[in-house]
Parts: structure tokens; C-alpha cells; sequence
């Protein structure tokens, strides 16, 4: 970056009438959590790519994952899944991550896996195998209490693939009561995020299958239950940013998996595909942020950002940080909207007029912007390049092949 850039830049965006030193402010309050599965070996249903240097285990995971840190500045904590990630002392992987500088953030039960999950977890016929699912829930809730983790992110698998193969509401009720049941054993602190998905891998119905289900639940339960949102599950053509405002309105918005798809919940790097989605969805985000209402901007601030990807053909430290850079940039372009030239077209009715000024944040080149924020913030003006010129790549290598898969 160039001092000339940023003082043109800045220019530009004072003439418009925003505040940079606000903008920046956000930039550098901006925290997305990466998750541990994400750098280690991974595939579709039809193989996994080996690559040599995945983590072997949890702990080279949080190794990985400091990386991520360390050029970005911007993931300071990392998800882990239970059982790839299980340990048998979480205060040992607690302090390790905290000697990196991370925390442990959320914590993501394993409910589809296991053989007798084959028909079903928590909406299984058979009792048994709904207690044993049931189980696994509360191991994690005490596991959150060892690492203290805020976050339960759930995701179900259960679905059927043929008519009359599961009773559907009484499925319905089971899911509830293994729910109800873990959010019993929540501490006061903590949060509950629910999950959805239209499809896949139950192909003619999915228990939990869009974010109203998600939502109902989630009132059902209480306040502590919240609705996540997957940007890569749901049906071609949804429109996620609506989602997204009508859930903060609700008050129960609790975060994200960011990803993108072509076709399906297709898991790559997020804002590869439609970096415009990305936009708008902060920009609905940001709306909300400046509301009145106290209610409304507290939700707005306990959003959890959270990277959920399968790299599957690229290497996973590169690709994680490419992912989070992409998250930033549209971030930062959000932030240059001009909400009041937005609100006086909405009020004219001046359709053309609402709609270019939200674009025109969009067409921005945001880079000398993010520059100035990392040099301010004493990081790599190029993260990437910063990574790439380590020899942490290098010295991995040493790791071998076959390390810990999913």
C-alpha cells in the first residue's frame, strides 16, 4: 500500500460523508472463529485427499489455526468437534491454545457417524440408540464447561430417504425432547445454536430441514437457544440475507458457518462464488446494528462469524486464510454503505436511487482501506504473502501423510 492510496481513498469516502475512523474501529472489532476440522484432512462422499502436514492431532490443529491468526489477526478462537477433537484432559487443550494465543470456541457434537445412527440419532425409532445420541449431547455440554465454551453448534443428520420410512411427527417430538434435554443442562452462559439443512443426507425429508424449523425449536426452548445459519444450505435462489434480518428482528440470530456453493451445501471458500451474497448479508447486519432498539444491536453484537469448509484439494492454511480475508473484504465494504442515502431513496420511493447506493459500496476497491488497518494494527499487509514466506508450511511437512481425517 501507498500513502497516496489510502489519502485518495480517503478522500473519496469523506466526500461521501463516511466516517473512516468508525469504519476502522469495526474492521479491527471484526473476530471470525475457524474450526478445527477445517485443517485437517477431509473429502466428498467419494474420497478423501491425503495431503502431508495435516495436524495428527488437536493440538497441531490449534498450531495450525494460531497461524491463521498470526497474519490475519482476525481468528483468535477455533471450533472443535467431538469426536475428532476428544482429548482426555480439556484443560491441557484449553492451555494450549491459550499459550498460542486462542480460546476454544464452539463446540459441535458428532451425531452422524456412529453405525447406529444409520436411521437416526436423537429421531431415531429405537430408544436406545435416542438415549445414546441424547448422551453424547450432555458430553458435551460438559465439555464446554472444561473448555468454556460459549456455543453449542448442533447440526442433525437425521432424515429419511423414502415415504414411510420414519413417523414424521413423532420424530418431530423426539428431536425436541433430546433438545429440551440438553438445554436443561446448559450454564446460564451459555447458548445453544440450531443448525438446519433442506437436504442432505436424508433425501426425501430432513428433521431439522430450514430455519423456521430451527427458529420454532429455538423458541421452544428459551431465550438460550438460537438459530445458525449456513450460507451453503439452502435451496437455489434463497434469499439469505432476508433470513438473516428476519431472524435478528426475532432476537434470535446466533451465528453463522460461512461457505459457498455452486450447486448444493457445496463447503468451499466463502465469497468464492457470489462475493455479493456476502455483502448483503453484512449489510442487513449492519442495518440492524444501528437500530434503536437495545435488544436488537445486542444480538447484532454476539453474532458468532464462524468458518465451516471442506478443503478438499487445497492446502487447508492457505485456503482457511483466504477464506477469512474474503470475509473482511465484504465486511469492510458493508461498512462504506451510506445507510441515510439509502433511507432517504426508500422514502422517496426512489427505487433506482435505494438500490445504487447499496451497490456502490459494493464497487469499491476496499484494499488500501484494509492495508491501513493492518499496518495500524501491526499485521502483514498481505497475510497471504506473510504465510507463504514463513517456512511453517515448509516445517510441517515433517508431519507426514494421513493425519487426523474426517
Amino acid at each position: 500500500m501507498t500513502d497516496r492510496a489510502y489519502a485518495l481513498f480517503e478522500e473519496q469516502q469523506q466526500a461521501r460523508g463516511i466516517d473512516l475512523n468508525q469504519v476502522k474501529t469495526k474492521l479491527k472489532a471484526l473476530k471470525i472463529e475457524t474450526p478445527s476440522w477445517g485443517y485437517g484432512d477431509s473429502g466428498t462422499r467419494f474420497k478423501v485427499f491425503q495431503k502431508v502436514g495435516v495436524p495428527r492431532d488437536p493440538y497441531e490443529k490449534f498450531e495450525d489455526a494460531a497461524q491463521v491468526h498470526r497474519v490475519t489477526g482476525l481468528c483468535p478462537s477455533v471450533a472443535i468437534h467431538i469426536p475428532w477433537d476428544k482429548v482426555d484432559d480439556y484443560g491441557k487443550l484449553r492451555s494450549h491454545a491459550e499459550s498460542l494465543g486462542l480460546s476454544i470456541g464452539a463446540v459441535n457434537p458428532n451425531l452422524f457417524q456412529e453405525e447406529e445412527y444409520m436411521l437416526g440419532s436423537v429421531t431415531n425409532a429405537d430408544p436406545a440408540i435416542r438415549r445414546k445420541a441424547a448422551d453424547h449431547l450432555l458430553e458435551c455440554v460438559d465439555i464446554a464447561k472444561e473448555t468454556r465454551s460459549r456455543d453449542l453448534s448442533l447440526w442433525f443428520a437425521d432424515g429419511t430417504n423414502y415415504p414411510g420410512q420414519g413417523d414424521i411427527r413423532r420424530r418431530k417430538a423426539w428431536m425436541l425432547e433430546a433438545l429440551a434435554e440438553m438445554y436443561k443442562a446448559m450454564t446460564p452462559e451459555m447458548r445453544m445454536l440450531i443448525e438446519y439443512k433442506f437436504f442432505e443426507p436424508g433425501f426425501y425429508h430432513t428433521d431439522l430441514a430450514d430455519w423456521g424449523m430451527a427458529y420454532n425449536y429455538a423458541l421452544k426452548l428459551g431465550p438460550q437457544a438460537q438459530v445458525l445459519v449456513d450460507t451453503g444450505h439452502h435451496a437455489q435462489g434463497t434469499n439469505i440475507e432476508h433470513i438473516v434480518a428476519y431472524l435478528i428482528d426475532e432476537q434470535r440470530l446466533g451465528g453463522f458457518h460461512f461457505n459457498s456453493r455452486k450447486y448444493a451445501d457445496d463447503d468451499l471458500i466463502v465469497g468464492a462464488i457470489n462475493p455479493y451474497e456476502l455483502f448483503l448479508i453484512f449489510y442487513q447486519i449492519l442495518n440492524a446494528g444501528a437500530d434503536p432498539d437495545e435488544n436488537i444491536r445486542r444480538t447484532v453484537d454476539n453474532i458468532a462469524y464462524m468458518i465451516d469448509q471442506s478443503h478438499n484439494i487445497e492446502q487447508k492454511i492457505p485456503a482457511m486464510i483466504r477464506s477469512v480475508l474474503n470475509v473482511q473484504t465484504q465486511y469492510a465494504k458493508a461498512l462504506l454503505i451510506d445507510h441515510t442515502q439509502v433511507e432517504q431513496a426508500q422514502s422517496r420511493g426512489d427505487v433506482l436511487g435505494a438500490e445504487d447506493a447499496v451497490r456502490r459500496a459494493f464497487e469499491f476497491d476496499v484494499t488500501p482501506l484494509l492495508h491501513a488497518v493492518r499496518e495500524e494494527q501491526g499485521l502483514p499487509v498481505d497475510p497471504m504473502k506473510a504465510y507463504l514466506d514463513s517456512s511453517y508450511g515448509k516445517d510441517i511437512l515433517a508431519r507426514g501423510k494421513g493425519g487426523a481425517s474426517w
